[in-house]
């Protein structure tokens, strides 16, 4: 990887290497992908103002987040199916992560399991859940999160009713893969990704199959998932969650002043400004856009996250002079898991660490916490 330089060569690397079902699945959105590109779109016309002649030789990356020291502003998002763009993927990137100094976000629709992971690494990592209808199963799933000591529980809020992705349906894409003629020549030409994933812990969603009756094959097991997603969830929902989870929680997907303003009342330790990276309702607007609205009302009330389009350090930079206070970061990383496993997803991290750097160097900035507005050009009438 001594060639690699951004992450966009990850990315055509990931392509290369990952058959084209795994790819799309990461890289692609709902719809039209208007949103998709809106994310990044709206972070490019961002412009920063260059200052000069400032001392700016102690630069430190160092922050925290929900409390605890991270090495920058940085968390790996939650991404389903990460075991399938490198065999047992989650768990090499959570090592990563952790490696780096940052924490990582295991899905409800990993590959490897919660307790895979927690076998297999030596801190904690945080778990993104998905509200299903079975309440028993969602129960005994924040139970395994307890008793893998996760130290933060992500919730989902966005995936009530799941965004058609046309490129999925056109791939014919499941878990694990149909062995179809099309699909056998794919892995053919990938005998690299073949092997890793054969090795892997597991070729299915790891935190359901065989956890409910009736799950254990293919067949029921998505047919069990394709019904599960509650279209009625709600805000007194959450009341319920709290009361088995005694640790921190993050509300993910607020795109919404006034959902947000109801995230704070659930007494949530955090938000995620999150559009679900352009996954889900196409023609929502940049996650990027609304986060000066939510930060500027209840930014001294809840910690506010950002999730949606980086790409580099400098979208990071971005984010953090509109008032967020750390950033997620999804298709990014998995680019790096699907080019070089754990190694790629270091790469990946370290790519994003120095171009924050720098840009901050070049912006007359030294710490984390000194960033805000006035980094960047206009910046009254930014967005």
């Amino acid at each position: 990887m001594k060639n690699i330089t951004c992450i966009d060569d990850l990315r055509d690397l990931h392509m290369r290497r990952v058959p084209k079902a795994f790819f799309d699945y990461c890289d692609r959105g709902s719809y039209t992908e208007s949103t998709l590109r809106a994310n990044r779109e709206d972070l490019d016309r961002i412009k920063f103002r260059q200052r000069i002649l400032v001392d700016v030789a102690s630069r430190s990356l160092n922050t925290t987040i929900l409390g605890e020291p991270a090495a920058m502003p940085m968390i790996l998002a939650p991404v389903g199916l990460t075991g399938m763009q490198h065999g047992d993927g989650e768990i090499y990137a959570c090592r990563a992560a952790h490696e780096a100094g940052i924490p990582y976000t295991l899905s409800t629709m990993s590959i490897c399991s919660i307790e895979d992971v927690a076998a297999n690494v030596k801190k904690p990592f945080w778990f993104q859940l998905y509200m299903m209808k079975d309440r028993g199963f969602m129960k005994s799933l924040i139970e395994r999160a307890i008793a893998a000591k996760c130290s933060a529980l992500v919730l989902t809020v966005d995936l009530q009713v799941i965004g058609q992705r046309h490129a999925d349906i056109k791939n014919g894409m499941t878990v694990p893969p149909q062995l179809k003629l099309r699909t056998l020549y794919d892995f053919a030409t990938k005998p690299a990704w073949v092997s890793g994933v054969l090795r892997g812990k597991r070729k299915t969603f790891g935190n359901l199959a065989g956890q409910m009756a009736g799950t254990e094959d293919l067949t029921s097991l998505s047919e069990w998932i394709s019904t599960q997603f509650d279209p009625s969830l709600s805000w007194k929902d959450i009341e319920w969650i709290r009361n088995i989870w005694p640790g921190k929680m993050v509300i993910k997907g607020i795109l919404d002043i006034v959902d947000a303003r109801e995230a704070v009342r659930t007494g949530a330790e955090a938000l995620v400004v999150s559009n679900h990276g352009g996954r889900q309702l196409d023609g929502a607007p940049s996650s990027i856009s609304v986060l000066p609205e939510i930060v500027q009302e209840l930014g001294s009330q809840i910690e506010i996250m950002f999730d949606g389009g980086i790409r580099t350090g400098q979208d990071i930079l971005r984010a953090l002079a509109f008032g967020a206070k750390s950033c997620m970061i999804g298709r990014a990383y998995v680019h790096g898991l699907g080019a070089g496993g754990q190694a790629g997803v270091a790469k990946a991290i370290d790519i994003l660490a120095k171009e924050l750097s720098t840009t901050m160097g070049l912006c007359g900035i030294n710490r984390v916490e000194d960033i805000d507005r006035r980094i960047l050009v206009d910046y009254r009438n930014n967005l």
